[in-house]
């Protein structure tokens, strides 16, 4: 098929989005290619669609597991074989994962960064008949960008492996320092970038100083028609703000990453279909959710960059018509944003003890533990070790950036099984232990190809067919574990601490005071650049758009700046316009205030006075209590 029949038959649409086709056409010549396109312009047709087009497999390079998740499910439903290999799967079902990859029977598969460190994986690459990469999310391969991944740099060492497939890098957000740093850190030959303005005319940009930030939210949502995302910090907000629009009959739910993957499609579908008018969320909700008529975003809060804020804000108004991003902010968020700043960066010495403590939570060995995967409570542990909860989160993410522990917040993985025996032997089973004939039989009519591979399983299900309690089935399943007939992997929503090395003694471990020092002032800059686009009034698309690198903008026009600067403008074109004619009515000579206020033609009643009150202030017209002259 062509690229336009594969767009059609698989994505239902009739043409490619601006740029879609020129950066595929690149991939499919064999160039290496950085494409940046912003939030909405439909960044992953770039690589499913070339993909599609040739032989073999596409190995897709991510940081969200969401979104990993989001894209297989999609790509499944179109008829697509993807496979998703991420943090808390077991190796036995990452063997079984890569196998199908080596021969030929997945198209897509999707990898965290930090699993192309594993050995296994990079063997198995190998063997693979490999058509593209795609590095999704690729500024964070940049020291200089504001996601940094350190895992990201092992990504050029698929050169080595495959040199001749040609390397495709996506970004919504990237400045000239870091596009250039992509392209070096990939080994990019050949490059070809294609980057999209990033002005939003549609969007209009609005930053406000309020106290009562609740007000304000119920304000937006009653003066500006149709659906819109309120962005919060925390999960407890999202419920809790959910329930204050529910309280002012406005109809709303709440999204953040611990939700199961049936509760965030429930969520999404009743969105999109408008049954709910407003998301209240984490940042984790947008990625990869293209809703055309998203009328309004709301921070609640400043973010933590502006390209964050950029990202988050562009899922307004994807159809074209005028949407509002709104930013609330007050002097306790600076406040705030500092003090974030300073539990972001622990000691040396406090990211040395999070990694003692977890050895000694999880019994690891000084030596042992590489590849193994544990359990994360991340308010239970502090609470054991007596520990600060952000600056907790924090040395993990250091921990991960020297590569000693790849931590991965909030993964959801569904119940899992696959069966341990041939057709054959559990036909023998069922005959010989009668009692779990019926059991056995609502598995394999519920779900296929579990000899092969592991599949989900939804215990409700089975329990509604079998006509059980969900406890029972969950007992059943344990037991036939017991028994070697099946392997059963319940479902987790804990973050994840997976050991990509053995465990070190903890003089043995080096973290590198430099780079926390340099990421110390990058993310200083960055929460500065916020602070300034909240405070500087200048024109809110300008600011955004000489942050990206594209310096000669022109004013929007449409933004809180602007419509203040138009309404100040028209203030004094009218003030001169009635000035204007008192002149010339007093010129005739005195006269009253009613008779002025009836003779003049311009401007409202009060807008007349408060030119006379103006006139008489600055001694051009006088009064002598009764009547107005020159």
């Amino acid at each position: 098929m062509t690229i336009q029949e594969i767009l059609r038959t698989y994505w239902n649409h009739d043409a490619f989005r601006p740029m879609q086709e020129d950066i595929i056409q690149s991939v499919l010549l064999g160039y290496d290619t950085l494409a940046l396109l912003p939030t909405g312009g439909g960044k992953s047709v770039c690589f499913q669609v070339p993909a599609m087009a040739k032989e073999g497999i596409c190995i897709v390079i991510s940081p969200l597991i969401a979104l990993m998740k989001d894209q297989v499910e999609n790509l499944r439903e179109k008829g697509i074989e993807a496979i998703a290999i991420t943090a808390g799967m077991s190796k036995r079902e990452i063997d079984l994962a890569l196998d199908a990859c080596v021969y030929n029977q997945v198209k897509f598969l999707y990898l965290s960064p930090e699993r192309l460190l594993s050995e296994l994986v990079q063997e198995r690459i190998k063997y693979m008949q490999i058509n593209l990469f795609a590095v999704d999310e690729a500024h964070c391969i940049s020291q200089w960008g504001y996601d940094f991944r350190p895992a990201y740099l092992h990504i050029s060492n698929l050169r080595e492996i495959h040199p001749e497939v040609p390397m495709l890098a996506l970004t919504a957000t990237a400045t000239a320092e870091v596009r250039q740093d992509i392209q070096d850190k990939l080994r990019f030959r050949d490059a070809r970038v294609f980057k999209k303005s990033f002005e939003r005319k549609n969007l209009s940009y609005v930053v406000q100083n309020e106290e009562n930030k609740f007000k304000k939210l119920l304000d937006v949502a009653r003066g500006v028609k149709g659906s819109g995302i309120v962005y919060v910090r925390s999960r407890r907000e999202c419920a809790e703000i959910a329930r204050f629009f529910i309280d002012n009959n406005i109809k709303a739910d709440f999204y953040h990453a611990g939700l199961t993957p049936d509760e965030r499609s429930k969520k999404q579908e009743s969105w999109k279909g408008n049954k709910t008018r407003i998301m209240v969320a984490t940042n984790a909700f947008g990625m990869g959710i293209d809703k055309p008529d998203v009328r309004f975003v709301i921070h609640k809060d400043p973010p933590e960059s502006l390209e964050a804020y950029y990202q988050e804000a562009g899922r307004g108004g994807r159809d074209e018509q005028k949407a509002y991003a709104v930013l609330l902010y007050n002097d306790a968020d600076h406040a705030r944003q500092q003090k974030i700043f300073e539990l972001s960066f622990p000691s040396v010495d406090e990211i040395k003890q999070v990694y003692h403590h977890l050895g000694s939570q999880y019994a690891v060995a000084y030596g042992a533990g590489e590849g193994l995967s544990f359990d994360l409570d991340l308010g239970a542990f502090c609470a054991k070790y007596q520990l600060d909860v952000i600056k907790t989160l924090n040395a993990l993410k250091f921990l991960e950036q020297s590569e000693y522990l790849a931590f991965s917040e909030s993964v959801f993985l569904p119940s899992r099984f696959r069966f341990e025996v041939r057709h054959d032997e559990l036909y023998n089973f069922q005959i010989q232990n009668a009692g779990w004939d019926a059991f056995v039989k609502t598995l394999l009519r519920s779900y296929g190809g579990a000899f092969e591979n592991y599949v989900r399983l939804k215990e409700f299900d089975v329990a509604r067919r079998a006509n059980l309690s969900v406890q029972q089935v969950i007992e059943g399943l344990k037991q036939l574990q017991q028994l070697n007939v099946l392997t059963y992997l319940p479902q987790n929503d804990q973050p994840q601490v997976t050991y990509l090395r053995p465990r070190q003694q903890n003089k043995e471990l080096y973290i590198d005071q430099r780079f926390i020092a340099q990421r110390k002032a990058i993310y200083l800059k960055k929460i500065e650049a916020v602070s300034g686009y909240c405070t500087i009034e200048q024109c809110r698309s300008r600011q955004l758009l000489a942050y990206f690198d594209e310096p000669d903008a022109e004013k929007c026009g449409i933004c809180d700046v602007c419509l203040e600067e138009k309404r100040r403008r028209d203030a004094a074109d009218l003030t001169d316009d009635i000035t204007t004619e008192l002149v010339q009515l007093l010129t005739d000579g005195p006269s009253d205030i009613n008779t002025l206020m009836s003779s003049l033609k311009t401007g409202t009643e009060k807008e007349r006075l408060h030119t006379i009150r103006l006139l008489l202030d600055a001694g051009k017209i006088k009064f002598n209590g009764e009547l107005y002259y020159l």
